[in-house]
């Protein structure tokens, strides 16, 4: 059989797709065997199709050779959608497609595009997909369309379902099925007509049935993911309008979506938020009717398990830490078109909280940054308990439904069972106005004897929520591996054996995705599960779920964050179990390039985490352990000798450029001449800043130059020491895991600055931010006197600066038309893109930043060693940048600047230099 042998799949496989999107090395394998559930299944190969005739003659390839196919867009599926022991067709390299129809009322988006993104593209037109999952910045389309995802807000009227507008796809014998053409209809009859036919009998055979005619009615009146989409066999007549809501929700068991338009919703800019305290779950249950009824969007159920585990973060209401042992909370929103609704939501609710028991006062806000806070205690449930679990245990979150006047019922009963099998850490959660509730479950799967008791608390919850409520196995999470056994039990036996025929009708040679929603094993649930081998402290709090992916800037040349974590656990394994296996020495070879060499370790993926993770901090450390005591010895030494080092660096340059001219100029090795008498602050010009120069070399100012003089037309001089040279704030050191040589640096570098400042008086200014934001979070890294001499010293971003300069008094006399900013990673870490997005309109009429600005991966000098990584990290970028004319490209690293304008193929400047030219 072909699947069995790996190098006659892979030679087959590149007949299809090209050879660089046929992946089948192990670390590939294994880097795509996780997805954010329980299981764990290695692929015998990953592919990336970019066309649909790749596509199709995959299906064909699968016929012809038994080997199953399963599609995966972000794998952040819960439900183990989105592994296989077959072929993994990839779609998040590719398929990415988004644009925006009938002024916002509609969009067009291909599976591999994240929700989130499309809502960005959708933003100026006040509009949003129906869909809003709490993974909506990480999920993709593919995910949100083939589980009918919905999430907080949305209910069961704006799911995907409702809002599919049209669909194309491919079906598994390669013919592709476009809704959105007129004849659609007459294509599908013509081209496939015993498939159009049985779904028509199929739709007989459900119409003709009151009693299950009235069960689907009943069931989808409230959120259902379990099993298929039943109910466009009594929504549509058309087969081809069947076809089409039965590929929502059919996990990729069906077939391959290749795009879709969607109707959307409006986004509604004006909301009120409260958090409103309960004695118990009864109580605050029994406030969501009044609470709907007075137009709540957005009602989320707390019990007091998760509210004691957040009770100790930041900014949580100090409240909480107080509530009695049996207490709840419901998190309420209003969503308002305008003001007077606003107004109108405002005075019912007010009305309306007398009548309710509660615990306190409620405190209601129409304050953005209170409502993010209110918003950050209800997500940050989940972290909060990932964080805190034991090393090498399972994160499960599952959800069900419960009719919404018996959820308290439900939730008791819940929680029952969480003391019946020894649950202690669980917490219960969710959307309580469409009774679908969320709970978590720290889970060991390392003994016998702990999969058996998640095997009985399966059964036991299948026995409450279906025997006991007539609620839903599943809500929006997708019915995957993990509930595949229990579907029977949800619809019955006619029910399932109208899904079972579709499954024959359309894949009858069931190689498409097996396994999912429908599997004849009862125990899948508790098969195929994947062991958690602990590595590191820093990255064992990892729950796999992908979230940080979208940040990586080698996602689509190497490994994202997850999949480092999900290698370096495997490795781990096979060390414990099989010390000489050749598997390890092949993933140990890789391991180099694919993991550290390629990681840019910029601490973006920290920011997506929901457990805090920084995996770029790992990789550091990682390349400190390569390095020999030469290496850092030199590089201790070249700590110390930095002024010596800088004009050789800058020669360095000269010489290169002689070879390659795209290496940037060198800089002039003199600085700006600047006294101290009445300077508003020091002017610390960064190591970058000192050897390499500007853009244009011959004529153009430098950014020390520029920042020099922009804040003497302000009437705010700075002053830059004469000793500056051979100063740095050691992040090259740290970035390449010198960490000796790194805390040197630091340490002298605030030695310095505290004599600079004269003690702290005067702020300290960087050009650069990644060196602003290095020297701001180097306390740790500090002897003990410098901590006492940073408590002191006020350390600023170039941005912050020019933003202050802007404040008090310095006028552009003249602005651009239309401007690109590339906020780089450590103005996202510091929080100030918004002020960088405001000083760049105080200086243009238009500042575009692009939606797929991110990492650049130029990491400092890594973008001139691995210029592949750059080229990958901004792909997207680039492209967006290229679709229009600007009048100018700005940022705030020379770094980050020459892998702008390499990728782009326009000069990107400093924000310094478009502050220059609209002032003077």
């Amino acid at each position: 059989m072909i699947g069995g042998a790996p190098m006659i799949l892979r030679e087959e496989l590149c007949k299809i797709v090209d050879p660089e999107r046929v992946l089948t090395r192990r670390i590939d394998r294994i880097a795509f065997a996780n997805d954010a559930s329980v299981y764990r299944l290695v692929p015998r190969a990953v592919v990336l199709p970019e066309t649909i005739d790749e596509i199709r003659a995959l299906f064909r390839f699968s016929r012809e050779h038994g080997v199953p196919l399963t599609f995966r867009a972000a794998g952040t599926s819960l439900s183990g959608q989105a592994v296989t022991d077959g072929i993994l067709v990839v779609l998040s390299r590719h398929w990415r497609g988004v644009r925006v129809e009938d002024g916002g009322k509609r969009v067009w988006v291909q599976p591999g595009i994240i929700g989130g993104v499309v809502n960005q593209h959708l933003q100026p037109f006040g509009t949003k997909i129906g869909p809003d999952p709490a993974s909506i910045n990480a999920c993709m389309m593919g995910g949100i369309l083939a589980n009918n995802s919905s999430g907080m807000c949305c209910g069961v009227v704006q799911n995907a379902y409702h809002t599919l507008h049209s669909i194309r796809f491919v079906l598994p014998n390669g013919l592709v099925v476009d809704t959105g053409r007129p004849d659609a209809d007459q294509d599908l009859r013509r081209e496939a007509p015993g498939l159009a036919e049985g779904l028509l009998e199929l739709r007989e055979r459900v119409t003709n049935n009151a009693a299950l005619r009235e069960r689907i009615r009943a069931k989808y009146k409230m959120k259902n993911t379990t099993g298929y989409s039943l109910n466009a066999f009594i929504d549509f007549e058309r087969p081809v309008d069947i076809l089409a809501h039965l590929m929502i929700g059919s996990e990729g068991t069906l077939g391959f979506i290749s795009e879709a338009v969607l109707d959307t919703v409006p986004d509604h800019a004006l909301k009120y938020t409260g958090l409103l305290f309960f004695d118990d779950v009864p109580s605050a249950c029994a406030s969501i009717a009044a609470l709907r009824e007075s137009g709540a969007r957005a009602l989320e159920l707390m019990d007091r398990a998760s509210l004691r585990s957040i009770a100790d973060q930041p900014g949580v209401p100090g409240a909480i830490r107080g509530l009695p042992s049996r207490a709840a909370a419901l998190l309420v929103e209003y969503q308002c078109e305008d003001d007077g609704e606003l107004e109108r939501r405002t005075s019912d609710c007010r009305d309306l909280l007398p009548s309710l028991h509660l615990l306190h006062e409620p405190d209601f806000t129409r304050d953005a940054d209170r409502q993010a806070a209110l918003w950050r205690v209800r997500k940050g449930l989940i972290p909060s308990v990932g964080a805190m679990r034991r090393r090498g245990t399972s994160f499960i979150l599952e959800d069900v439904v419960f009719p919404i006047p018996r959820l308290s019922d439900g939730v008791s009963d819940l929680q029952s069972l969480f003391a019946e099998f020894g649950y202690d850490d669980a917490i219960v959660f969710g959307h309580a106005k469409d009774g679908n509730l969320h709970f978590v479950l720290i889970q060991a799967f390392d003994d016998p004897a702990d999969v058996e008791r998640y095997d009985r608390f399966m059964q036991a919850l299948s026995d409450v929520v279906v025997g006991r409520y007539d609620g839903a196995l599943k809500a929006e999470h997708g019915t995957g591996r993990n509930m595949a056994p229990f579907v029977t039990s949800e619809w019955g036996n006619e029910a399932y054996a109208i899904m079972r025929e579709l499954k024959r009708l359309v894949d009858p040679d069931g190689l498409l995705n097996p396994g999912v929603i429908l599997n004849d094993d009862p125990r899948a649930h508790v098969t195929h599960l994947k062991g958690l081998s602990t590595v590191e402290e820093e990255i064992d709090q990892c729950i796999e779920c992908g979230f940080c992916e979208r940040m990586c800037p080698s996602r689509d040349l190497t490994l994202t964050p997850r999949q480092r974590i999900v290698v370096r656990r495997e490795m781990a394994r096979l060390r414990a179990e099989e010390p000489g296996a050749a598997a390890l020495r092949e993933l140990e070879a890789d391991y180099g390039y694919d993991s550290l060499d390629t990681c840019a370790a910029d601490g973006m993926c920290a920011l997506a985490c929901p457990v805090g993770i920084d995996t770029g901090s790992l990789v550091k450390r990682l390349r400190s352990e390569s390095h020999g005591r030469v290496a850092e010895e030199y590089a201790a030494r070249l700590a110390e000798r930095m002024a010596w080092f800088e004009p050789w660096a800058r020669l360095g340059l000269r010489v290169g450029r002689l070879f390659d001219r795209r290496l940037p100029r060198a800089a002039r090795g003199d600085l700006p001449r600047t006294t101290k008498h009445d300077a508003r602050a020091v002017y610390f010009p960064s190591c970058v800043s000192r050897i390499v120069g500007p853009h244009d070399g011959a004529g153009e100012a430098s950014v020390v130059e520029l920042l020099a003089r922009v804040a003497e037309r302000a009437g705010a001089p700075v002053w830059i020491p004469d000793d500056v040279p051979g100063t740095c704030c050691g992040m090259p050191f740290s970035s390449k895991g010198f960490r000796t040589a790194h805390d040197d640096a630091v340490n002298r570098a605030v030695e310095s600055m505290w004599r600079w400042s004269n003690e702290g008086e005067l702020p300290v200014v960087l050009d650069t931010s990644p060196c602003a934001f290095t020297l701001k979070q180097a306390r740790p890294e500090l002897n003990l006197i410098n901590r006492v001499r940073f408590d002191s010293l006020t350390i600023l971003d170039g941005i912050e600066l020019a933003e202050r300069l802007l404040a008090n008094g310095l006028k552009p006399v003249r602005r651009k038309g239309s401007v690109v900013l590339h906020p780089v990673c450590s103005v996202h870490k510091m929080e100030l893109v918004d002020r960088l997005e405001a000083v760049a309109r105080a200086c243009a009429e238009d500042v575009l930043v692009p939606i797929d600005a991110g990492c650049c991966g130029f990491a400092g000098d890594r973008g001139f060693r691995h210029p592949e990584l750059t080229a990958a990290a901004l792909r997207g970028e680039a492209s967006e940048v290229l679709t229009g004319e600007h009048d100018g490209y700005y940022s705030s690293s020379r770094t980050c600047e020459i892998g702008l304008s390499r990728a782009t193929g326009r000069s990107y400047r400093s924000l310094w230099s478009l502050l220059d030219d609209v002032t003077r």
